[in-house]
């Protein structure tokens, strides 16, 4: 690799960050430590590493030439290996006299590029790195690391962040006032199309998330991986869609596949799984009650993103809305979040919160209130929960029974409560 063609690369690289125009998402940084991204691709660890570095330029005094940022997914570097990267410093040290901050993004194009990352830390530049593939947290890592990184996970713009980027400013009471009209509309976008910056902007949503979908399958899970049957990885996409709402052992998914002609083993339904979830496409919750071989085999999976599950929908809307809270929840909970299934059907139980959740589309029936309410007051009987809430689509209200308390909130609201 010629060091011409890396100085070209990190100047034009600079001009690039420092035009990109930034509405700055819910997140802070130590100024003092290094960070892994790691996250679905086109989630947006790019645009968080080009928001610290503008906070660095306009607040801590530091000049773009103080700057070394590169993108591995250049194909002017495609052929870049680890023995190759000290060649950056090098060139960046020919063009500028500064110690420089160095961002390294979708890294895990190089094998072996943790050794590099490491040095740096320990001749004490600061590093920022992303990553598209939750492997990047294996204890390999982690140990070769050292503890010099912290993993910052990053996901979808929530729906906050949406309003943000939208130039939608909430004040106290503002869903007594008109903006509450604008607020549901926007949120009806975002409910099919979810939180990928780069759709917010485009009349070809479905098209742009599709394209998405093919490059996670083909790029992050069976290139990478290696796999041969790209069928049963297509049809246990198509299959972990349809299952939304419902817990889901390996045996049924096995069989799933299985019927597609090819059989496969348990523990390469193990490993398809795992590699689903290192793209940061799904994710599980277990039943609370199950022990603990159950609580891994058998679980409640969804998607990290609305969009990319509306994709193999045809009439989405109430696994959209399941789908959306289990994101909000996840993201907040963490492996603190389950569902509970033995005699009483319960959609999020969080036992650190003393919380329990149903989620319902609509509370007209006579019939789904009384399930949802009967679910929700069995279990507040058996741990007394105290916190017992219902999120619909587009509902409110409260229902006072058995001195207990049910809020019916509707989700674009129940998503921006503090």
């Amino acid at each position: 690799m010629e060091k011409e063609v890396l100085k070209r690369i990190i100047i034009e690289n600079q001009e690039f960050v420092s035009n990109r125009k930034i509405v700055e998402r819910d997140i802070t940084l130590d100024d003092h430590l290094n960070y892994v991204f790691v996250g679905l691709r086109r989630a947006g660890k790019s645009y968080l590493m080009f928001q610290y570095i503008h906070k660095l330029l306009k607040y801590n005094g530091f000049s773009i030439q103080q700057i070394l940022y590169v993108n591995f997914e250049d194909e002017r570097i495609s052929l870049f290996q680890a023995s190759d990267l000290g060649l950056l410093l090098d060139a960046y040290k020919e063009l500028f006299d500064y110690e420089p901050i160095v961002f390294l993004d979708e890294i895990q194009n190089i094998v072996g590029w943790e050794k590099f990352a490491r040095r740096l830390a320990d001749q004490k530049y600061r590093i920022f790195i992303t990553g598209s593939n939750a492997k990047m947290l294996s204890k390999e890592i982690h140990s070769t690391l050292g503890g010099r990184f912290l993993i910052q996970e990053v996901f979808p713009f929530s729906f906050e962040e949406f309003l943000k980027f939208n130039h939608i400013q909430l004040y106290k009471n503002w869903e007594y006032g008109e903006l509450r009209n604008t607020v549901f509309k926007l949120f009806q976008t975002y409910f099919y199309y979810g939180g990928f910056a780069e759709t917010f902007h485009t009349d070809e949503k479905r098209l742009w998330l599709n394209s998405l979908y093919q490059k996670i399958i083909l790029g992050d899970i069976i290139i990478r991986n290696e796999i041969r049957n790209e069928n049963a990885i297509r049809t246990l996409a198509k299959k972990l869609a349809e299952s939304i709402m419902q817990p889901t052992s390996l045996n049924r998914l096995k069989n799933i596949i299985d019927s597609t002609g090819v059989s496969v083993s348990r523990v390469t339904m193990i490993d398809y799984l795992n590699y689903f979830t290192d793209a940061y496409m799904i994710f599980g919750i277990s039943n609370f009650v199950n022990n603990l071989s159950e609580k891994e085999t058998i679980k409640k999976r969804y998607f990290f993103d609305n969009g990319l599950l509306n994709n193999f929908l045809l009439d989405p809307e109430t696994k959209l809305l399941e789908n959306m809270v289990a994101i909000h929840l996840v993201k907040k909970f963490g492996n603190n979040l389950f569902f509970y299934n033995k005699n009483i059907e319960v959609d999020f139980y969080i036992p650190s919160e003393n919380l329990a959740i149903q989620v319902s589309y609509s509370m007209a029936n006579a019939d789904t209130e009384n399930r949802e309410v009967s679910a929700l007051i069995r279990l507040s009987d058996k741990f007394e929960i105290k916190k017992l809430i219902i999120v619909t689509f587009n509902e409110e209200r409260q229902i006072a029974i058995n001195n207990r308390i049910i809020s019916v909130i509707p989700v674009w609201k129940w998503l921006l409560l503090k």
